[in-house]
Order: C-alpha cells, then structure tokens, then sequence
C-alpha cells in the first residue's frame, strides 16, 4: 500500500468517525422531536415511517459529505453538523405545519405524506450542502 495511503488513514478515520458520531445524534434528536416511535413502526412495517425517516437521513448526511469534503478541520465539520441538523429539524417542523395529520398519516402508514416529508428533507438538505461550499 503506498506511504500517502497510510499517511491519510487518520484523517480518514477522525472525519468518518465524527461524521457518524453526528448522524447518531441527529437520529437521536430526530426520534425524539417527532410525535411517532419510527423505529417501532419500521419494525412493523411501516413504509411511511421509513420512507419518512429515510428521507430525513438523507438530507442530513448530503452537507455532512459535502462539509467533509471541503472543510479544513472537524471543528467546521462540528460546526456545519449542529447547522444541518437544526435545518433538517426546520424542514420537518414545516411539514408538520403544512401537513397538521401527518402523525396520523405516519402512524397509519400513508405512503403519499411521507414521500412529501423525505422529499422536502431531501431537497432541503441538497440545498444546505450547497450553501455550505466555501
């Protein structure tokens, strides 16, 4: 294996490590600010609980990528992490508003409310990513 491989084995490690540590907190969070047990619905198969949390996810983990990508230092990667999690919080408090039955609809496992929800998280974390390139 060639020297700069080695050589960049611990940046990899401490980014990849940080930027999963930050999923696992805004997961966290995200569970415990939505009205619903997702995970106990995914258990039970429902696909509105999963396409929802998926969506969320997503559009969580696209300006993580892109600050990893482009920042100098895990305090941006922090930083950036704390502002795409309360962006990707913003997004679905819209959706809660603009869709007042959406507990209802997640919990019942209504596909059409949950795609709007991942979409909107989607589109919102595509555009955060983007406004995060410095």
């Amino acid at each position: 294996m060639p020297a700069h491989f080695l050589a960049a084995l611990p940046n990899f490690l401490a980014y990849l490590g940080a930027a999963i540590a930050l999923l696992v907190v805004f997961v966290a969070i995200y569970l415990y600010v939505t009205p619903y047990d997702e995970v106990a619905l995914i258990r039970g198969n429902n696909t509105a609980a999963a396409v929802s949390l998926s969506g969320a996810v997503l559009g969580f983990a696209m300006p993580i990528a892109n600050v990893i990508a482009h920042s100098d230092t895990l305090a941006d990667l922090a930083v950036w992490g704390v502002v795409a999690g309360v962006v990707q919080l913003a997004a679905w408090l819209a959706a809660r508003i603009l869709l007042p039955h959406l507990k209802n609809d997640i919990e019942a496992g209504r596909v059409a409310p949950a795609t709007f929800v991942a979409a909107l998280s989607i589109t919102v974390g595509l555009l955060n990513a983007a406004c995060m390139t410095y």
